[in-house]
């Protein structure tokens, strides 16, 4: 995948879902994801997971389990990531095969990317794509 030099990603989207345990095994069999570490409740509900895709992150929860964030979140509609990958048509081929719910196929963009759009089983956009911004030091 791109960017697979690791490091510190400054910038975590964090996602809530229902079934935290059925988003993680989404993106990560479906979306190319790779579960870097899973917290879990007494009772399995998913305290706090971190999942990997290049060198970037994102982090997991479980809807309704009270606290803060989880109140902040109640209610604020679902979060939209955009994610580097090398290979969008490879990448778009094995989320079909989970039976993702593809919003527009590996589509060339005016501004050089090759980007598909997919919503996970929560109603989370996630863009996989090309362009790579650069952020100077």
């Amino acid at each position: 995948m791109a960017g697979t030099e690791g490091g510190r990603p400054s910038i975590f989207p964090t996602v809530l879902y229902a079934d935290a345990k059925a988003g993680v095994r989404q993106l990560t069999e479906a979306l190319g994801f790779t579960e870097l570490t899973m917290y879990e409740g007494e009772d399995g509900t998913v305290l706090h997971a971190e999942l990997t895709q290049g060198n970037g992150a994102i982090m997991v929860g479980s809807k309704g389990r009270g606290g803060v964030f989880d109140t902040a979140m109640k209610g604020a509609g679902p979060a939209g990531v955009y994610v580097v990958v090398d290979d969008v048509d490879a990448h778009h081929r094995r989320a079909v095969e989970h039976g993702v719910e593809i919003l527009m196929p590996p589509t060339d963009q005016d501004y050089g990317s090759r980007d598909y759009l997919a919503r996970d089983a929560e109603g989370n956009i996630c863009s996989f794509g090309t362009y790579a911004p650069e952020i100077a030091a």
